[in-house]
C-alpha cells in the first residue's frame, strides 16, 4: 500500500506568525447622560446648520484669475472668524436651557484646538470643549482641503471636534462667500484613524512608526509638544483627506455641489484651463471637451447653456 504524504504544514514558529492588522478605530461612545456629551451633540447640530446661518458681510470681487486657486490663503482666516461668530449667534441651539451661561466660542489661530468654548467671567478660564476648525475653498486646484492634522490623540479631549467648512463665492469667481455642509468628527477619533491608516492601510515598505510626544494633555499651552511625527515621509503625514475612507463621502458630496448650476469638480477643471496665456476661444474649446469627457449625461442643449455661462465667467476673469 502506497504511503500518503502528509500535506499538512507545521505551525509557524512564534517569530514567523503573521499578525493581522488591527481594526480601524471608530468614533468614541460617550456617556449620553453626560452634560458635556449633550453639549457636544448640540454643537455638532449647530455646525451642520451653518449653511443656513452663515453671513459674510462684504462681497468679493476683482480677484485675479491667477489668485483664484489661492483664495483660501487670502480669505480663509476671515471665513473661520465668521464661523465662530455664527456659532455664538446660534447659542439657542447648543445651550437651549442656559446651562452654559458665560461660555462663548473664541478663536486663537496658534492654539490647539483653535476654537474653544470658554468661560472667562470672574477670573475663570474654564474650557468646555474645543473645535479644530479648517475652512476649505472649494475651487482650490487640489480638489481637497489643505488640512494637515498632526496632533497626537492624547492632546484631544473626549468631547473635542475637528471640523472642515467648505465655502465658495456666490458667483463662483466673485460675490458673497457662502458655506455648505461641513465635515464634523471627533478630534481624537480623527487622530487615531490617521495613525491607523498610516501604519496599516498604506501600501509601503518604509518605516511607518509614529513617535508621539510624552506627557501630552488636552488644551496644551503654546510651548507644549503635541505634534506626532512619523519616522519617514513626514511631509505627507496628517493629510486627513488621504486617510481613506475617512473623508471620501464628504469630498465626493462637496465636489458634486453646484455653483451657478455647475458642479464644483467642473469649475476646478475649467479654472485649471484658464492659464494667463489662454485665449477666450481656447478656454471655451477646453470647456466643451471637458463637458463631453466628464459629463456625458448632460444634454446638448444644457451643455450650450453652460458654455454660455462659462463665457460670461471668462469675461469676469479677463477683466
Amino acid at each position: 500500500m502506497t504511503d500518503v504524504p502528509d500535506l499538512t504544514e507545521d505551525p509557524p514558529e512564534d517569530g514567523d506568525a503573521v499578525q493581522a492588522a488591527p481594526e480601524a478605530p471608530s468614533e468614541p461612545v460617550l456617556d449620553p447622560q453626560d452634560k458635556t456629551t449633550i453639549l457636544q451633540t448640540r454643537v455638532r447640530g449647530a455646525l451642520l446648520a451653518l449653511p443656513g446661518e452663515f453671513e459674510f458681510g462684504n462681497p468679493v470681487s476683482g480677484i485675479a484669475a491667477t489668485d483664484l486657486f489661492n483664495l483660501n490663503t487670502l480669505l480663509g482666516a476671515g471665513i473661520e472668524v465668521e464661523v465662530v461668530r455664527t456659532l455664538n449667534k446660534l447659542r439657542a441651539m447648543w445651550d437651549p436651557n442656559e446651562e452654559w451661561l458665560g461660555y462663548r466660542f473664541e478663536r486663537s489661530a496658534q492654539a490647539f484646538p483653535d476654537v474653544r468654548l470658554v468661560r472667562r467671567d470672574e477670573g475663570a478660564n474654564d474650557i468646555a470643549l474645543g473645535i479644530e476648525l479648517k475652512g476649505w475653498w472649494l475651487l482650490a486646484k487640489e480638489g481637497e482641503p489643505s488640512l494637515r492634522y498632526q496632533v497626537t490623540p492624547a492632546a484631544c479631549a473626549p468631547h473635542d471636534l475637528v471640523c472642515v467648512v467648505p465655502w465658495h463665492l456666490s458667483d463662483a469667481v466673485a460675490g458673497i462667500p457662502q458655506v455648505i455642509e461641513p465635515w464634523v468628527k471627533s478630534a481624537r477619533f480623527a487622530a487615531e484613524f490617521r495613525d491607523w491608516h498610516w501604519q496599516n492601510a498604506k501600501n509601503t515598505v518604509n518605516d511607518t512608526t509614529i513617535d508621539h510626544p510624552a506627557g501630552a494633555t488636552p488644551y496644551p499651552k503654546k510651548a507644549d509638544l503635541v505634534v506626532a511625527k512619523p519616522r519617514f515621509d513626514a511631509d505627507n503625514f496628517g493629510r486627513l483627506p488621504r486617510s481613506h475612507p475617512l473623508m471620501d463621502d464628504f469630498l465626493a458630496r462637496s465636489k458634486s455641489h453646484e455653483i451657478l448650476g455647475i458642479a464644483v469638480k467642473n469649475w476646478i477643471s475649467f479654472l485649471k484651463q484658464h492659464k494667463q496665456n489662454a485665449t477666450h476661444d481656447s478656454i471655451a474649446e477646453a470647456l466643451q471637451r471637458m463637458l463631453k469627457q466628464q459629463d456625458k449625461r448632460i444634454a446638448p442643449e444644457r451643455a450650450q447653456e453652460l458654455l454660455s455661462l462659462i463665457r460670461q465667467m471668462g469675461d469676469v476673469l479677463d477683466r
